[in-house]
């Protein structure tokens, strides 16, 4: 039996267009099984993470549903970073254009009157949590009538502290709205936030974190300390890029890219404490191909939702099985193929190998003659022996 396509899941004839003018034929498997409950109204809790075509699966209902008449905003996007907010609105364009619904972004580090002009004019906001706060408690912005509520990557705003602005501008929103909700976990806190921003939602689960690990090539090299950099630098002058590369540090990623531009390569670095323009420049720097390699902390990552990356090279070992993941989650989006790289130093053999067993990676661990270790066991109070599996330690 053959997928259904855009038309069939009940998407018009106007948006198909679009959508199949900007490349999208046929829908991704996240879009398959929300579209039809979304097109209908029903409150939706998807778990799918980054890169597997979610921003469509909410977009589409929301210019669908939506109508030129109606107040504006109608529906409100939440997302946590303001590169995503960038990114999301302009995956919006294209087929609100076509239902002539206008799109506006809301994030810090621009003027916020202009920006609050924009969005009072728009159909659909998207919008980082703090910033669209501070715009709506100073009047400068309503969101009273909004009927459309999504709240994307939900576990990443959690992580970073949005939780008590999401309660306040969720508060504001009228009760009776329809709201979408997606996040790589619907456990824990995440799980019972869902549960009560939601009412009757309709259930999807479309990729778990280990289908990411299996949809990406993975490598593990061992190499000493004094001849990272060195390694590293002959690893990309034989890519094309775009190549993503992993730090522990802020301090530590800045001191790399200058290392890698010493050698005559083109670089961009991205940390937590460069300003808005700064961040985008050098985004738009990787973008565009003039610099095809970004070094970058975990914490100023998580707005980088880039869908071409090839290669994700962990110069620094993930903290843990989640951040490793979650890293590599960054390559083989979208259908693509990617390469993920770690780096192992000589003390870190057995950390890595631990994570890698975990993971079901144990084969690639072996392929350079590393030994996976076993679990390491430790005495509880009772005397009995307990297997940890512990944190992995960073460069």
């Amino acid at each position: 039996m053959s997928e259904p396509t855009f038309a069939q899941l009940g998407v018009s004839p106007s948006v198909c267009k679009a959508l199949a003018h900007r490349g999208a034929e046929a829908p991704f498997p996240i879009q398959t099984m929300v579209l039809p409950d979304a097109l209908a109204g029903h409150d939706v809790l998807a778990k799918s993470r980054t890169g597997s075509g979610k921003t469509l699966a909410f977009a589409i209902p929301i210019v669908e549903r939506l109508e030129p008449s109606e107040a504006r905003p109608s529906a409100l996007v939440l997302v946590p970073t303001r590169e995503l907010c960038t990114q999301v609105g302009e995956e919006f364009e294209p087929i609100a254009r076509v239902r002539g619904l206008k799109v506006a972004t809301v994030y810090g580090g621009v003027g916020l009157k202009e920006q609050a002009n924009r969005a009072a004019r728009a159909h659909i906001v998207v919008a980082t949590p703090g910033r669209l706060e501070d715009l709506v408690s100073r009047g400068l912005l309503h969101i009273d009538e909004v009927r459309i509520l999504i709240l994307d990557e939900a576990d990443r705003m959690l992580d970073m502290g949005f939780l008590p602005q999401v309660d306040r501008i969720v508060r504001r929103i009228p009760k009776g709205r329809q709201t979408l909700f997606f996040s790589a976990t619907l456990d824990g806190a995440v799980g019972h936030l869902a549960k009560a921003y939601t009412t009757e939602p309709r259930w999807h689960e479309v990729v778990s974190a280990i289908q990411t690990v299996d949809e990406v090539e993975h490598q593990f090299i061992p190499v000493k300390h004094e001849e990272k950099v060195e390694t590293l630098a002959t690893m990309l002058r034989g890519e094309t890029g775009p190549v993503l590369v992993f730090v522990r540090t802020k301090r530590g990623a800045q001191r790399l890219a200058d290392r890698l531009k010493a050698r005559g390569l083109p670089v961009e670095c991205m940390n937590g404490d460069m300003v808005q323009s700064a961040r985008e420049r050098a985004l738009k720097r990787f973008e565009s191909g003039r610099a095809n390699v970004m070094v970058a902390t975990d914490v100023a990552a998580r707005g980088l939702d880039l869908e071409k990356i090839s290669h994700v090279v962990n110069f620094d070992l993930p903290e843990d099985d989640k951040a490793y993941v979650h890293r590599v989650g960054r390559t083989a989006r979208a259908g693509r193929s990617g390469t993920a790289v770690t780096f192992v130093l000589p003390d870190q053999q057995g950390d890595a190998g631990r994570m890698a067993s975990r993971l079901k990676l144990e084969d690639e661990f072996r392929k350079e003659g590393m030994v996976v270790a076993p679990p390491r066991m430790v005495f509880s109070s009772g005397g009995r022996r307990r297997r940890v599996a512990p944190r992995s330690r960073t460069a």
